[in-house]
């Protein structure tokens, strides 16, 4: 972060300087009191469980001498003679953010922001590795994607950046929309629009309705740049005619009607991808070392992202083989017996469907395994979809299929009369209890589920074998 004054603070939040001297400065933010160091300002949280304010005097023996609050009961008191500036607003989360808008506007940087139901911080990192071989190039910490996580990201960046790429995440309307207010993108992209978060949008169409909350604040560099809109066509819902704004549009798709055109993928399973892309009249050949015929269209996002900021195709592709992907997806871990495709970072429908097709494409010595946890958010739809995953799977190539969770019942039954072995457990700790009769020396084990399921600790058991 580069050196930004108490006084620039109180003006963008509208706050009060209830203690300290405007001409002071702070040269970081952070919300985690475990983090704080000299220079940082910290932001205390008051939420439903917890309330950060009770540990502002353990961060100012840290020596961090800047303090964000929203009340002064039950520390005031504490480090009332320290040399430390504190300013209070009505509400830190929303001042959070209002404080990272001006923050931003203040760096001469590209901004692109990327949402969608599925696959979002893998366009992002892409995006990111590909800007990356011509600008200095930012990014959200981990998958720091909402009120908190983005603001607190943004701070990360300095003069010295050249582009930064923002992952914007929601489960309700009108969150997309404050989240873009905070970003004011040049360049958005929407990856897709898929069934995640249903439960709270009530349909598809709700779904497609928050994500186009980005469009409205689309804002060109210059007077004369009116911003771009980058998304693959489902001809469904993201179609030129639904998307159409102020600014321009780039389409990515497998017919002659897209500006990035995809074609003749091979799919090597765990080895990655390779696709042909057509923009213009120039036709490229894209490497990937990331699993999954799905990431032929997110590199291609990638690849439109990065010609719209002046990158290459071929400096571009270069970068892109450099990407690595946040957090457990995809992720090959080889053990000396097994070798184990972490996929646990989230599950939807869409997502539990490609990852089990890379389980079908991989090669390995032993049995191709699956096992599949409860997927969260989907309402009225989740016995469907499950049921549907379920189907899914056994019209694949996969040797079995272990499903687990309440509601990963579905998924058993779906599967159920095909060629794999089909196994269902209510909770982990049964299937624990019998994992040695499904696991032997070279398998090939898919692990996936929501976020809540906690499936990792699968993989940590697998790792033991």
């Amino acid at each position: 972060m580069k050196k930004t004054f108490i006084e620039e603070i109180i003006r963008a939040t509208n706050g009060e300087l209830i203690k300290g001297d405007e001409k002071n400065y702070i040269t970081g933010v952070k919300h985690d009191s475990r983090e704080c160091e000299s220079g940082d300002m910290f932001v205390a949280i008051k939420g439903d469980n917890q309330d950060g304010h009770k540990y502002i005097p353990q961060v100012v023996e840290k020596g961090c001498n800047t303090v964000f609050v929203s009340h002064t009961e039950g520390w005031y008191d504490e480090v009332a003679e320290s040399d430390i500036n504190i300013i209070k607003v009505d509400d830190t989360v929303f001042a959070l953010g209002e404080l990272a808008k001006y923050y931003l506007s203040t760096l001469d940087v590209l901004k692109i922001a990327v949402t969608g139901s599925v696959g979002k911080t893998s366009v992002r990192d892409m995006i990111y590795y590909a800007l990356s071989e011509k600008y200095t190039c930012g990014r959200n910490l981990k998958n720091y994607n909402n009120f908190i996580g983005l603001p607190i990201s943004i701070f990360r960046f300095d003069e010295k950046t050249e582009a930064v790429v923002l992952e914007m995440g929601m489960d309700k309307f009108g969150e997309i929309d404050r989240l873009a207010s905070i970003v004011k993108p040049n360049i958005a992209v929407i990856t897709n629009i898929g069934m995640s978060h249903i439960e709270n949008l009530g349909s598809r169409e709700g779904i497609f309705k928050a994500k186009m909350e980005v469009a409205p604040h689309i804002t060109g560099r210059t007077p004369e740049d009116s911003g771009i809109l980058i998304f693959p066509c489902d001809d469904e819902f993201l179609t030129r005619e639904n998307t159409k704004g102020s600014y321009s549009q780039k389409i990515v798709g497998e017919d002659g009607r897209s500006d990035y055109i995809i074609s003749d993928v091979d799919d090597f399973g765990l080895e990655g991808i390779q696709f042909n892309l057509e923009h213009l009249e120039q036709t490229a050949k894209i490497r990937l070392n990331i699993p999954g015929r799905h990431n032929s269209v997110n590199a291609a996002l990638a690849l439109a992202v990065a010609g719209a900021a002046g990158v290459s195709i071929n400096e571009a592709q270069q970068g892109l083989l450099k990407t690595e992907l946040t957090g457990s997806r995809l992720k090959n871990i080889k053990t000396d017996k097994l070798s184990i495709i972490d996929d646990t970072y989230n599950a939807n429908p869409d997502s539990m469907k490609s990852a089990a097709k890379v389980l079908e494409l991989s090669e390995g010595k032993g049995r191709k395994i699956a096992i599949l946890g409860d997927m969260f958010e989907l309402g009225e739809e989740s016995e469907r979809q499950h049921y549907g995953v379920g189907l899914f799977v056994r019209g694949l190539r996969v040797d079995a299929l272990i499903a687990i969770g309440d509601k990963a019942e579905k998924i058993a039954e779906g599967a159920a009369g095909g060629n794999a072995e089909v196994a269902y457990y209510k909770n982990k700790e049964d299937f624990f209890k019998e994992i040695d009769r499904f696991i032997g020396n070279g398998d090939i084990i898919l692990v996936k589920g929501s976020r809540g399921m906690k499936m990792e600790q699968i993989v940590e058991k697998l790792t033991e074998f």
